[in-house]
């Protein structure tokens, strides 16, 4: 008999932590990471026919390149399609990532287990362990962040691999900037755990401006493409705060607003960019998988 499998999986934003999941850093000092799946998906379908044979396909909601996980996200759902009943998200989520490093990827875990497990994470990395905790704030809360945290995908491709090797080999040769960047970057972990925790908006501002200013310490070129835009209306506090939703310089940048007012102050600047607005809301579920058995 025919069926066909398919597995929808989530997106992420990255709130705080992104570089210290990678393996580099977390093997000697851990790493810490808030990520938020979106309702932006990937879905894998494996259709088999009457003989066995095998017909895999990707869709994508999102552009690639994005800086929104999206490899990642496709691993996760390739590999919950393709390996059976059993396994819970966390297994899934590992096998893409040991997939993903066979093929010479040498990122983090963040992207996978956003993808499999959905919601808001806390996300703890020793050496080639995960521990995930569910952030679970009020309705209320999580309304305002949607409502208030702007996404905008800004056509840049999100390129990283030659900014992310740099990096990489300045903090194995000791560089103490790059060190120290990574530092205070996993320290923006704790600052913006602990502004969810107490519901404080304020502090939810605070901390993402704090987790942007903190990648500058590894390179420059990570926000310049943004920087020149967004500075001048945290200036003057139209906004409180932008953030690079990705490791590359590229992508979707967010943006969170000081005033529902200034919500049309910022989607102009957006539109004159050749930005474009990604509605989001918090997606709550992970791996999602059917199987259709056809006749």
């Amino acid at each position: 008999m025919a069926k066909t499998i398919s597995v929808r999986v989530p997106v992420r934003i990255d709130l705080a932590g992104g570089w210290t999941d990678v393996p580099a850093y977390c093997s000697k000092h851990g790493g810490e990471v808030i990520n938020i799946a979106i309702n932006r998906y990937i879905t894998a379908e494996m259709h088999i026919d009457e003989n066995r044979k095998i017909t895999v396909q990707y869709s994508s909601d999102v552009p690639i390149g994005s800086g929104l996980g999206t490899s990642g996200a496709m691993n996760v759902a390739l590999l919950a399609a393709i390996s059976g009943e059993g396994r819970t998200p966390e297994e899934i989520a590992e096998l893409a990532f040991q997939f993903e490093a066979l093929l010479g990827n040498t990122g983090g875990r963040q992207d996978q287990w956003a993808s499999a497990l959905g919601g808001i994470q806390y996300l703890q990395f020793d050496g080639d362990t995960v521990k995930s905790t569910q952030l679970n704030p009020s309705s209320e809360f999580m309304a305002w962040i949607e409502n208030n945290l702007l996404l905008f995908d800004s056509g840049i491709s999100h390129v990283s691999g030659d900014l992310h090797q740099e990096v990489w080999k300045k903090y194995s040769k000791g560089d103490q900037e790059v060190i120290g960047g990574l530092e205070r970057i996993r320290h923006m972990t704790q600052e913006m755990l602990e502004a969810i925790r107490i519901e404080s908006t304020e502090s939810f501002g605070r901390s993402l401006y704090r987790a942007s200013s903190s990648v500058n310490l590894l390179g420059k070129e990570f926000n310049a493409p943004f920087e020149k835009h967004l500075e001048p209306l945290q200036f003057d506090e139209a906004i409180m705060a932008w953030k690079v939703m990705g490791a590359g310089a590229g992508g979707v940048v967010g943006i969170v607003l000081n005033n529902e007012h200034d919500r049309e102050l910022v989607t102009e600047l957006a539109k004159e960019q050749g930005w474009t607005e990604i509605e989001w809301a918090i997606e709550p579920q992970g791996i999602v998988r059917n199987v259709n058995l056809h006749e």
